[in-house]
C-alpha cells in the first residue's frame, strides 16, 4: 500500500500547478509560451500519475476487503478516474498538439481549462474527505482481524 504522504504530496503538487497555470492561461500574452506549455505538460503527467497510483494501490483493497458501501465508493472513484481521463483526452485533442498549447480561441480555452482544473480540484477534495479515510479504516480492520 502506498503511503498517504505520497498521495498528499502528489495532490499538493497538482494543486500548486493548477494555481500557477490558472494564472498563466488567463494572460493571453503568456498562455502559449514554452514555459506555460512545459508546466501544463507537467500538470497532465502529475494528474495521470496520481490516478494510476490510486488505481494500482488503493482500489483493490476497497473492492476486496470492504463491505458493499465501501465497494460502491471504490467503484465511484474508479468511474471518476475514468471520467477525468476522458475529459483530459478530449481536452488534449482540442487544445494541445505535441504537448504544446494551441489557444487560438483564448476565451474558450481559458473557460475549458478552468473547468478542468475545478474537476481535478473537486476530485482531490473528495479523496481527502472520503476516499483516504475509508482506505485507512479498511486497512485498520484488516490488521485488527
Amino acid at each position: 500500500m502506498v503511503p498517504f504522504t505520497v498521495l498528499q504530496q502528489q495532490n499538493d503538487k497538482i494543486t500548486e500547478l493548477s494555481n500557477v497555470l490558472g494564472y498563466l492561461v488567463g494572460n493571453r500574452s503568456i498562455c502559449d509560451t514554452e514555459v506555460t506549455c512545459e508546466l501544463f505538460s507537467m500538470y497532465v503527467d502529475k494528474v495521470q500519475e496520481h490516478l494510476e497510483l490510486e488505481e494500482r494501490e488503493l482500489y483493490q483493497t476497497l473492492l476486496t476487503h470492504g463491505g458493499q458501501q465501501v465497494q460502491g465508493m471504490a467503484q465511484k472513484f474508479l468511474s471518476g478516474s475514468a471520467e477525468i481521463k476522458r475529459v483530459f483526452s478530449q481536452y488534449l485533442k482540442r487544445w494541445c498538439k505535441d504537448k504544446a498549447v494551441r489557444a487560438k480561441h483564448h476565451t474558450q480555452f481559458v473557460t475549458e481549462t478552468r473547468e478542468m482544473f475545478q474537476l481535478v480540484m473537486k476530485r482531490i477534495q473528495d479523496e481527502v474527505e472520503q476516499l483516504y479515510p475509508t482506505v485507512r479504516e479498511v486497512e485498520g480492520s484488516q490488521f485488527a482481524a
